[in-house]
């Protein structure tokens, strides 16, 4: 796409940022981009020229201007505002009028922001210049898994030599990205997997080729995190014929307070799609934790893995696993579709195998025990005298799979 046909969504707070937005305006429009300037400010009206003004923003979420700034302080007046953001954005991007995010923020600025980016699809370019860009102060949940950030260093107050560095890049950033942007094509139906990395686990080695040849796209996602909040967003949206959902690690890091996390909706959206979903719960007898921590205080005293010099895993005990298992079986239950729940019974990830560090048969034994009570009557499963990795596991998954094919609850693969 050249630039002369992106429409950048640009947004601030005009009434405390009129000259680096109407900079980063000027840099957008140097690269060809047209640029929609929305005002998300509160305290004043600014005195540089807008596309949408702060009380349509309002209006989209339901108020006046006014009553945005009656809500109480600026915190729940930037949240309604927010609210108002989101909404106007989505508008936008599904009507084909914009092609990327650009927003600018201090700390107000990025909590708005987080929300606007949330609001369009995975794909479409979110580029943030914020002065607590990769801070320690944001939840992770509150991160879009495709947003770029760019530190504006130097640039609380003004601008200068230094922060107007940090705006042209953002600029370009979100401008190239648009540029170089390929929505996806959608030409064969498509299944998602979930995995951990090809050492610890490595089914999508078999089953990513034998889906291929079967006339199916496969993604894969890394469930360290922010794999995991892809993996849901795409299908909460009915995105994926069906699912493969065989790293659920993240949701033992959910609850053992971890975090790596994908955050409280994971293994839900298939479910609530009534995409078909075969279930398998791997990696769920660890919990991770940054590596270059000292092991969590929950944690102590267990058997750890270390990865790398990010992350680390060690073993979670038997209460903890019963406690994975119940939450396993309850979301599995609320499911809208076809939905089978694999049980290896042999082990679940290859550092837990006999001589591996994480090996503990007690406690997988005090899991599949939890997981056989936890599953519900409308998730068939089927236990494998297997371990996750073994090549058994794959036929059995291929094996559903291509029954519910045959059946017709699953969308006939394209050559």
């Amino acid at each position: 796409m050249n630039s002369a046909a992106i429409t950048i969504l640009l947004v601030g707070t005009a009434d405390t940022k009129r000259d680096e937005l109407d900079y980063m305006r000027q840099r957008l429009q140097a690269l060809g981009a047209g640029v929609l300037l929305m005002d998300v400010g509160v305290l004043a009206a600014g005195d540089v020229p807008v596309d949408i003004a702060n009380t349509e923003v309002a209006q989209a979420a339901g108020c006046t201007l006014q009553q945005v700034l009656d809500s109480g302080d600026e915190n729940s007046a930037m949240t309604l505002m927010a609210q108002g953001a989101a909404s106007l954005a989505a508008r936008l991007h599904a009507q084909g009028r914009i092609q990327g995010l650009l927003a600018l923020g201090g700390t107000m600025g990025t909590d708005l922001a987080f929300d606007v980016a949330a609001a369009l699809p995975l794909g479409c370019p979110k580029v943030l210049v914020s002065t607590v860009a990769y801070s320690h102060l944001i939840p992770p949940e509150r991160i879009t898994p495709d947003l770029i950030m760019v530190l504006w260093a130097g640039g609380l107050y003004g601008l200068n030599s230094l922060c107007r560095s940090a705006l042209a890049q953002g600029c370009g950033a979100v401008v190239g990205a648009a540029q170089a942007a390929q929505p996806p094509r959608r030409e064969r139906p498509l299944v998602g997997i979930t995995s951990l990395g090809k050492s610890c686990l490595a089914y999508m080695v078999t089953l990513k080729p034998a889906l291929e040849a079967r006339g199916y796209e496969v993604a894969v996602f890394h469930t360290t995190g922010m794999g995991g909040r892809a993996f849901e967003s795409l299908a909460a949206a009915g995105q994926f014929c069906a699912v493969m959902d065989f790293s659920l690690q993240e949701l033992a890091n959910h609850l053992g307070g971890s975090v790596v996390t994908a955050g409280a909706s994971r293994l839900t959206g298939a479910g609530a799609a009534g995409t078909p979903q075969i279930v398998a719960p791997g990696a769920v007898d660890m919990v991770d934790f940054p590596a270059w921590q000292p092991v969590p205080d929950s944690l102590a005293g267990r058997a750890v893995h270390q990865h790398n010099r990010l992350i680390a895993s060690a073993t979670s005990a038997a209460p903890l696993r019963r406690k994975i298992a119940s939450e396993i079986g309850q979301r599995l239950a609320q499911a809208k579709g076809p939905t089978c729940l694999l049980l290896p019974t042999q082990g679940i990830e290859a550092w837990d195998r006999p001589g591996e560090p994480l090996h503990d048969d007690e406690g997988l034994q005090a899991f599949l025990g939890a997981m056989r009570t936890a599953a519900q009557p409308g998730t068939r499963c089927i236990e494998l005298d297997a371990h996750i990795n073994d090549p058994a596991f794959c036929e059995t998954a291929l094996q559903v799979f291509d029954d519910w094919v045959a059946q017709g609850l699953v969308l006939p693969g394209r050559p």
